[in-house]
């Protein structure tokens, strides 16, 4: 639905042309919810805003729907745009036009008849769960009520693509839920093509099919949603997914780390299960088998894309011999196993 080929955008500045976007290239399926995510000044938004050409690229080509854009411009330009909806972070409505007024924007500026608007309009507003409010004013809705008036209003046009350029980062996490599942039911009835722009791999996590990860207006991560979740490769991506999987070692556990197995006794592990490995006793097999204690010091369980996901750390005890058999065991059984050092005893009071 989306090609993204070799995308670059400079801005201009007192000391000559600054670089925002640098070889942007990405494919972006139909019927797909594709998150873009990445800290503050990554170039999230100015990318986003270069896929309908309200920033036009400095190099590089953007397709939608299978016609280039970065050739368009006046009135071809606008007629293209008509397949591309846009929800931003502020909403952005008019103070002086009811829900109704708002939704129906669109249609005027390209036309429509009144009768064929009402139609529209009350299409969306049942669509986004809004029906009552079609004679409101922004000032008497809710944060999460002008939001969902957004979305209907991007799609009141009837696109194959929506933009929501950090849709949801102006809300409480109660709303942005609601939000983030109404999204994901206009993907799945809709079958339209979803990109999410955000800085929280929560909200990536929640309904995006496949992500990518940018810093300093470069791509250095993408992949399925999972996949970039449970086995992030870059520094970024690892800092991200902490925020949201809780990998972190409690502080009075990592203090006693160490990583001489002279003066530390106990061997630390991290131990990730997926797939069908999460819904097998490994851990017990293990013990039984070949001898081994464990000490758990940290764990989580969650669903990813409904696919299970779980870390164990644990600090592991028995002969080295023991030890090993364990870790080659674990690995057979193609467990990620990554060792984290080894912890000494903790200090005890004295009487």
């Amino acid at each position: 639905m989306i090609v993204i080929d070799d995308l670059e955008k400079e801005f201009g500045g007192p000391s000559g042309p600054s670089p925002v976007l640098r070889g942007i290239s990405l494919s972006i399926e139909k019927g797909e919810v594709f998150g873009i995510i990445g800290r503050s000044g990554a170039g999230k938004s100015t990318l986003v805003r270069c896929i309908n050409l309200l920033e036009r690229p400095t190099r590089g080509r953007i397709s939608v729907a299978g016609r280039e854009l970065s050739g368009l411009s006046g009135a071809a330009l606008r007629a293209a745009r008509h397949d591309i909806g846009m929800v931003f972070q502020h909403f952005n409505l008019l103070s002086s036009r009811t829900v109704q007024g708002n939704v129906a924007l669109p249609l005027e500026l390209v036309g429509l008849s009144r009768a064929e608007r009402l139609r529209r309009v009350d299409e969306m507003l049942e669509l986004v769960g809004l029906t009552d409010k079609r004679d409101s004013y922004p000032a008497q809705l809710s944060g999460g009520q002008k939001q969902r008036v957004g979305i209907a209003r991007a799609l009141a046009s009837r696109p194959s693509v929506l933009l929501c350029d950090e849709a949801t980062s102006a809300l409480d996490p109660e709303t942005t839920k609601s939000i983030l599942a109404l999204l994901a039911e206009i993907n799945r009835t809709l079958k339209l093509t979803i990109v999410l722009i955000t800085h929280e791999m929560q909200v990536v996590r929640e309904i995006a099919d496949r992500v990518a990860v940018l810093d300093q207006g470069r791509v250095v991560e993408q992949g399925r949603v999972f996949d970039v979740l449970t086995q992030p490769t870059h520094a970024i991506t690892r800092a991200l997914v902490r925020e949201v999987l809780n990998l972190e070692l409690p502080e009075r556990v990592s203090a006693r780390l160490r990583h001489s197995p002279q003066t530390s006794p106990g061997l630390v592990m991290r131990i990730t299960f997926t797939g069908p490995s999460a819904n097998e006793p490994i851990m017990s097999d293990i013990v039984r088998r070949f001898g081994v204690s464990f000490n758990i010091l940290h764990g989580h369980i969650d669903y990813i894309q409904n696919a299970p996901y779980g870390t164990l750390t644990v600090e592991a005890g028995g002969s080295e011999a023991g030890l090993q058999a364990a870790l080659d065991f674990l690995r057979i059984k193609s467990l990620k196993v990554e060792i984290l050092g080894r912890v000494a005893a903790p200090d005890r009071a004295v009487a």
